[in-house]
């Protein structure tokens, strides 16, 4: 039965000190976060399990009392970073869902988002994202399903039937879309780099964020592409529509585009709702080495923070903040270099937004992707391959790729290190 969600009383529910885990990016059951927020102070203390987080539901002056944890500061969850009460758990997307597979993490209470079944289907779906949340919810006292008829239906993400969810609760909201990121000219011009990259018939993986973006956006005119990644997002329906992703060279899933999370607006929702050539997997397919490796020609394209001269990758911690996350680029970093032709493509603008600060650096103090797993960075400035290199000539490359008014002290301080 499928209740009401003003039914819901979490203080009766929800114990003190309780670990309440909770659904990510679109996947966020809002109609039970908000409600989770709003009866806070009648449940007492507890801590929120969030992963990449884009609505407001626990803005840091609405959740006050509320501790948190996540395995990264994605999207406004990076305000709970910068209010200090954002437990940061820094690990690899893989190891997080292989923890709460075992056993090795738990969570007391679980909330998700699932769609119900379109006529002819049967089963509850996770819809949005096929991820830790359905492993924990094997392990944990309580598992509340909001049941949301806007959510799509998406094939390969069945609810799992060895864990049944112990309450059904009507959404009251649609799902939480997200935009595709808006990117300018110095997005373009990286893109444009990218794409010289991409050969017809790579399989693509790709973050969030603008740079990534705009560097699907130029492979309008590429054919045969395919997509095996972490994430999806609007920009796909567009490649796909224009018959540049077509899946049709994989040795495996030919034909369907693979992901883990879909984050987008409505268009997507409709584009993955009940579409066989779309399918929503754990990580334990979207992000797995040996999977990565038997794909050929893989382009991982991602972003960072930084880069420093030895081709160390910080995409954690900007200054004192905590705003991004190790996620799952180091699995597919590695996965694209073990993969037969495959190329790792960390893309950034050379410097921050007011140009002061230059983000290829001499030394980083986070390092996310060790100088051991460099392949090519690009900038706006063009790209430099890292691969077979010694360290004196990586700093040349990446110094060449810097912007012109930081390049004469990048290579003064690079001569006092050496």
């Amino acid at each position: 039965m499928i209740r009401p969600a003003d039914s819901v009383d979490f203080a009766g529910l929800i114990r003190p000190g309780d670990l309440v885990l909770c659904g990510q990016g679109t996947a966020e059951p809002l109609t039970l976060t908000r409600r989770l927020v709003a009866q806070k102070d009648a449940i007492g203390p507890f801590t929120c399990f969030l992963g990449a987080t884009f609505s407001d539901t626990f803005a840091p002056e609405r959740s006050a009392g509320i501790a948190f944890r996540s395995y990264g500061a994605i999207g406004t969850s990076a305000a709970l970073a910068r209010a200090g009460v954002l437990d940061v758990l820094s690990c690899h997307y893989s190891a997080l869902e292989r923890a709460f597979r075992t056993g090795a993490m738990r969570a007391d209470v679980v909330l998700l988002q699932v769609a119900p079944p379109p006529p002819g289907r049967s089963g509850y779906s996770l819809s949005l994202t096929h991820d830790y949340v359905a492993l924990a919810a094997r392990h944990a006292r309580l598992v509340i399903a909001e049941v949301n008829p806007q959510a799509p239906w998406t094939h390969g993400a069945a609810l799992p039937e060895e864990r049944a969810p112990d309450l059904y609760v009507a959404a009251d909201a649609p799902p939480q879309e997200l935009g595709a990121a808006r990117f300018g000219d110095t997005e373009a011009a990286i893109a444009r780099h990218v794409a010289s990259l991409v050969p017809d018939g790579a399989c693509l993986q790709f973050g969030v964020g603008a740079t990534p973006v705009a560097a699907l956006s130029g492979l309008g005119g590429h054919r045969d592409l395919g997509i095996h990644s972490g994430v999806i997002g609007d920009v796909c329906v567009d490649l796909i529509e224009r018959g540049a992703v077509t899946n049709a060279r994989k040795p495996f899933d030919r034909g369907v585009t693979i992901a883990n999370t879909v984050l987008g607006t409505r268009r997507l929702f409709d584009h993955v709702h009940d579409n066989p050539a779309v399918a929503v997997h754990p990580a334990s397919r979207t992000h797995d080495h040996a999977t990565i490796a038997a794909i050929p020609n893989v382009r991982a394209i991602n972003s960072a923070i930084e880069v420093d001269l030895t081709g160390q990758v910080n995409s954690e911690i900007a200054g004192k903040n905590y705003v991004g996350a190790v996620g799952g680029l180091v699995d597919f970093v590695r996965g694209a270099l073990a993969s037969e032709g495959g190329r790792s493509i960390i893309a950034l603008p050379s410097t921050t937004k007011d140009g002061r600060t230059s983000r290829i650096s001499v030394g980083i103090g986070t390092v996310t992707v060790a100088r051991s797993d460099a392949d090519l960075v690009v900038t706006e400035h063009g790209v430099a391959d890292l691969r077979g290199i010694g360290l004196a000539e990586r700093a040349r490359r990446m110094i060449a790729i810097a912007a012109p008014e930081h390049r004469e002290a990048l290579e003064r301080a690079s001569r006092e290190r050496a």
